[in-house]
């Protein structure tokens, strides 16, 4: 996890450039640099180091000998980049993933380089020879990466959209602030007058493509066909491999488990591979809530059973009320679900920054989408449309739970690692037929389930416990987070003010008065932003006003019955 940003066709002050790199400085509190790009007066870097691999040489811009034409910035991990080094023969200066980048787009130049990188990442390359600009960013937008670019040729590149707001104010010009789309490149010519144009933008990879990489991975050979069987062992078998190439790191590896199916997968293959690979550390796992509360019991229970080194984080309703307008302000977004499932994994996030020396944080990310595994899927008129249901979540992952997940373990200076989003795995579950996919038996992801059931690897009631709302599952069984923030907002919104919410907020009107309360703060902070969240996320197939599972009929919560 990192914070990169870059401006071009700019000759605004040194002092503004360095203020507005240094708003992402939580993405890398361990080192920074701002570099001015020799030659080209108009170009600069800003970049904001987390050190994971290579503590040495992973500065960035990142810049070698035999290219010294190239500066490359850019936030991820190319987890097959010693496959590819050793495929193609390069010559390595540093110890650092990034690396591999120059030598692809040397070779080869920017689109196979694209599809060729099996990782996460968002990343800014200039080629002062040819005078271009090259930004791309992985499949589902794990990595977050914003840009902005005027009629009259400047382009901004953030980390976060943040980085960028204060740029605008010194324009004469209104300038959009864009998240850069998951699965895409970009090129832009730079002129010799120092203006920016942008000359093409191009999809590499989508969420349903078979990934052109899959020959330089370290998976094994998968059965063919869809018999059972087959499917569920390659299913394990990829899993397997995309947490096994997430262990790539030089510090300290933990994993968030609420005790749900998706974490305590992550958290049982994390310990498992590390005994085998033999890290000199346990595994901690990180579990918050209230002391009687569904998650931290179920995590306690699969902490137990997979022998990590279990911590478990405590906060009150009025903690979690406390840290709404920072979780808003980091996540740069007013959505609903979004803001609420966030508050739980900030706090959590800001426990291990403090208390723990781990940094590389995995998580469970992806799944639900993946795997139908949202409540809402049992609702499903066609197991059509839930397979299209799902890979429209997966494309908009970079609005909602990418977001989330990235953004509040990111404040706390943490790198996320999502195994579930691994390129290979989803392609694979994807490519399933329609009919395997849907929940069965009144039970959601039925298969990933059915995948792992008898292995011993999970307890048998934590691979079969249903699904539980994130913010519910966190609070006191006497009484939920989801009620707490709704009593604390009806102290705080009267219904008149939510009557004339449409007035006042035209865009995304909201049509709660948790939704006003939320935008209202978000307004506070980034006034005339309200695009950056394009539409609320809402279960489909159902009448539903609100986003939290637990207004639905279909969902039973273990609490306030």
């Amino acid at each position: 996890m990192c914070g990169i940003w870059a401006l071009f066709g700019s000759d605004e002050c040194l002092s503004v450039q360095c203020t507005n790199a240094m708003k992402i400085a939580h993405r890398g509190p361990d080192a920074f640099r701002f570099e001015n790009v020799n030659g080209f007066t108009n170009c600069c870097f800003g970049f904001h180091r987390l050190a994971i691999v290579d503590q040495l040489y992973g500065m960035q811009p990142l810049r070698v000998k035999k290219f010294p034409y190239l500066w490359l910035c850019y936030n991820g991990e190319i987890y097959n980049h010693k496959r590819l080094k050793e495929h193609f023969g390069f010559d390595y200066q540093t110890r650092v993933d990034g690396e591999i980048l120059l030598h692809l787009y040397d070779r080869f130049g920017i689109e196979k380089m694209a599809t060729l990188l099996d990782g996460v990442f968002a990343f800014i390359l200039l080629d002062t020879a040819n005078r271009k600009v090259f930004l791309g960013r992985d499949t589902y937008g794990v990595r977050p990466m914003f840009k902005l670019l005027t009629d009259n040729g400047f382009l901004a590149v953030c980390s976060e959209a943040k980085g960028l707001t204060e740029i605008t104010h010194c324009m004469s010009e209104p300038a959009k602030i864009t998240p850069f789309p998951p699965g895409h490149y970009e090129v832009f010519d730079l002129k010799l007058n120092g203006k920016v144009e942008s000359t093409l933008l191009d999809r590499f990879h989508s969420c349903t493509d078979k990934p052109k990489h899959a020959e330089y991975d370290d998976a094994e050979e998968l059965g063919k066909g869809f018999a059972l069987e087959t499917v569920k062992s390659n299913i394990r078998i990829l899993f397997e491999n995309a947490v096994r190439k997430r262990l790539m790191a030089h510090r300290r590896i933990g994993c968030l488990l609420s005790g749900g199916l998706d974490s305590s997968l992550v958290a049982a293959t994390l310990v498992k591979l590390a005994k085998e690979q033999e890290l000199q550390y346990p595994i901690q796992t990180f579990a918050i809530g209230a002391e009687d509360s569904p998650d931290i019991i179920a995590a306690r229970k699969v902490a137990a059973h997979i022998g990590s080194e279990h911590h478990e984080v405590s906060f009150t309703p009025e903690e979690a009320i406390k840290a709404i307008e920072d979780v808003i302000i980091h996540l740069e977004s007013y959505d609903i679900t979004t803001v609420r499932a966030s508050v739980g994994m900030y706090l959590v996030s800001k426990y291990i920054q403090e208390k723990t020396d781990s940094v590389v944080i995995f998580s469970g990310e992806g799944s639900d989408e993946l795997t139908q595994g949202y409540i809402y899927f049992h609702k499903a008129p066609s197991p059509k449309a839930g397979a299209e249901e799902s890979v429209r979540l997966l494309k908009e992952l970079y609005l909602f739970d990418a977001l989330r997940a990235d953004r509040t373990t990111a404040a706390h200076g943490l790198e996320l690692r999502v195994p579930f989003l691994d390129h290979r795995f989803t392609a694979y579950y994807l490519s399933l037929p329609e009919e395997m996919r849907v929940p069965k038996d009144g039970v959601e992801k039925h298969l990933l389930r059915d995948a792992f059931s008898g292995l011993n690897l999970l307890p048998n009631e934590i691979l079969w416990r249903r699904k539980e709302a994130f913010s519910d599952g966190m609070t006191s069984m006497k009484k939920s987070w989801y009620t707490f923030l709704q009593e604390h907002i009806e102290s705080k919104i009267n219904d008149a003010q939510l009557e004339k919410a449409a007035e006042q907020f035209s865009y995304n009107p909201p049509t709660t008065k948790e939704g006003f309360f939320i935008r209202q703060v978000f307004e506070k902070h980034y006034p005339g932003r309200c695009d950056w969240t394009p539409h609320y996320w809402m279960p489909r197939w159902i009448k539903a006003t609100d986003p939290s599972a637990r207004t639905l009929s279909i969902y039973k919560p273990e609490k306030d019955q």
